[in-house]
């Protein structure tokens, strides 16, 4: 039997709201699990579990050392908890108004970028102390390209509470650009964390059906927020032409 309309829209926001769910949950728990198995405690830098996700073994050393990512902290919890502020299925402040949830996602975007930046500058330090090369990986390279994006993305995001300085953009076609752009910033993000997952320290640390595991949690909130953007700026836009 054919479903209604209602009931297809009211099946549909289930599975939004049923996906959200799980997105917060997965921005809260896979930092967390790798929090874990760095073992906070073992070094200064464990004691910072949301900047934590890869060790290497240093020249010099006997034993593997945690390398923070920013990407971990910035990408799987600060950030995506910036954006899921907006769901109108699962934000945790939808009976709060806009206003409140913009200077949430504020906060939450400018502490992303402070982790980001402070994790950068961990591990360029890491290597310049233990006489590596920076930038040499696809995680390096995509991880320096996402924090220098972010920064760009929050200098762009002023432009919303200024809208007066461009005054040939409407206010709604800088909220367009910026949801979409920072769409790609999130999802360039995503993607470097995934290439981290790759690492040596991380393959070892983490096998079979946990490794695979561990890997769908990126592209589950990555399809959460894309869906998200899209039925808010993208859909709409296409429903007024």
């Amino acid at each position: 039997m054919a479903l209604t309309a209602e009931t297809e829209s009211r099946l549909y926001r289930s599975l939004r709201a049923a996906a959200g769910a799980a997105a917060h949950l997965v921005a809260l728990g896979f930092p967390t699990a790798v929090a874990v198995l760095a073992r906070p405690g073992s070094s200064l830098f464990s004691w910072h579990p949301l900047l934590m996700a890869l060790a290497v073994s240093p020249a010099g050393w006997g034993r593997p050392v945690a390398i923070p990512l920013p990407s971990v902290s910035q990408f799987s919890f600060l950030m995506t908890e910036a954006l899921l502020i907006f769901s109108p299925e699962t934000s945790l402040l939808r009976s709060f108004s806009r206003k409140v949830k913009v200077r949430a996602h504020w906060a939450l975007q400018l502490l992303a970028l402070l982790c980001a930046l402070l994790g950068l500058g961990i591990i360029t330090y890491n290597k310049h102390l233990n006489g590596k090369a920076h930038f040499v990986t696809w995680h390096g390279l995509t991880g320096l390209l996402t924090v220098l994006y972010a920064s760009g993305q929050c200098a762009g995001g002023v432009l919303l509470l200024y809208p007066k300085l461009m005054k040939n953009w409407t206010l709604a076609k800088l909220k367009l650009y910026h949801a979409t752009s920072g769409l790609v910033g999130y999802l360039l993000g995503c993607a470097s964390l995934m290439l981290g997952m790759c690492s040596l320290w991380f393959t070892a640390s983490v096998t079979s059906v946990a490794w695979y595991l561990a890997m769908l949690c990126p592209l589950l909130t990555s399809l959460v927020i894309m869906n998200q953007v899209s039925n808010a700026y993208l859909y709409r836009k296409r429903s007024q032409h």
